[in-house]
């Protein structure tokens, strides 16, 4: 594609597409690192990037404050397959997950402590995104807007809501753009009904989605995390544009420390620090130039030219909280269980 950044973009949707992503093969030595200078980020499929530079600056950094030298490692996959894993035993000691109702999951079995959202600036969330649209070159189908997606040769790449946060917040935004807009909930799941028939294949999560739209040229359309779009397309050389629908979801990941596997260990104060330093001004920059809405509103003023103003409306649009969304959408026998994904999982 012409740069070095472009060409380790491709390798890694080669990679990608050759095996089959779990966080048991994303992480690696992910044994009990409580007797080492090692923790552990659980996190979800897109923040590879992000967090690389984020844990190279703030190791770096603690290193010439304290003289003491730590390491982080990483596990990314779908950020709801990320939580469950952490249930299952994967010894995170930190999660910065894509939905809050991941993170409190967590508190629900124990392992992270009641009102955790408030131990952090911002209720814990350090920067925020939304779903937009890939497209290739010349946008082929003319694709502007949410209806743009229902159309009979349009065929759409988004991951398994089942999974990922980005498929989750994708059925959100497709639901909750047409309720914005005045209509029903009727007419919010005959839309899903239709935008799903369009699915051919699900990914587990974002990237896995990214490289089956990017690497093997599967669909017209990605439907992403901002974030995402922006790596996608500036890798690409051209060959991909994004399209900001003009209404989406605002999305508000957050982050926590693990109590269960940190409380009371050596590694809970470089812990703490490690999370204090997301909110700092130094991190906002790099949050920002990564492709996600920094928090911090002067940083987030400097790179408004990164981000598109449009109408995100928040997830209470849909339900009084985030328990009420939980159920109504994805419990069993919720909305989801109602829409007809065979076409996509097979």
């Amino acid at each position: 594609m012409g740069t070095r950044r472009q060409s380790a973009f491709w390798l890694n949707l080669l990679a990608l597409a050759a095996v089959a992503l779990s966080a048991a093969l994303v992480v690696t030595g992910n044994a009990d690192t409580g007797n080492s200078n090692q923790i552990l980020n659980v996190s979800y499929d897109s923040t590879r990037e992000l967090f690389q530079e984020l844990n190279q600056q703030f190791t770096a950094k603690y290193l010439k404050e304290t003289g003491r030298k730590w390491g982080i490692q990483q596990s990314h996959g779908g950020s709801s397959r990320q939580a469950r894993a952490v249930v299952d035993g994967l010894r995170a000691d930190l999660v910065t997950l894509g939905l809050f109702p991941d993170v409190d999951l967590l508190r629900r079995r124990g392992l992270i402590a009641e009102g955790w959202s408030q131990r952090l600036p911002n209720d814990s969330r350090p920067f925020t995104s939304t779903i937009v649209f890939v497209v290739r070159k010349g946008n082929p189908k003319h694709i502007r807007d949410w209806p743009d997606l229902i159309g009979r040769d349009v065929s759409v790449i988004t991951p398994n809501p089942k999974t990922s946060g980005n498929g989750k917040l994708s059925v959100l935004a497709a639901w909750g753009q047409v309720i914005r807009r005045g209509g029903t909930e009727a007419q919010a799941r005959d839309y899903l009904v239709r935008l799903y028939r369009n699915v051919p294949v699900l990914g587990s999560g974002s990237r896995d989605a990214t490289a089956t739209f990017a690497y093997d040229n599967v669909g017209d359309v990605h439907l992403t995390w901002e974030s995402e779009a922006l790596f996608e397309t500036e890798a690409s050389g051209g060959e991909l544009e994004i399209v900001y629908p003009p209404v989406s979801i605002l999305a508000e990941p957050a982050v926590a420390l693990v109590d269960a596997n940190v409380a009371g260990t050596r590694k809970e104060s470089f812990t703490k620090a490690y999370l204090r330093y997301l909110f700092t001004d130094q991190a906002q920059e790099v949050i920002a130039r990564h492709g996600y809405r920094p928090v911090n509103a002067e940083v987030l003023r400097r790179y408004s030219h990164r981000f598109p103003a449009i109408d995100l409306f928040p997830a209470t649009l849909l339900g009084k909280d985030w328990n009420e969304i939980g159920l109504k959408f994805f419990a069993d026998n919720g909305i989801l269980d109602s829409i007809p994904l065979e076409r996509a999982a097979s």
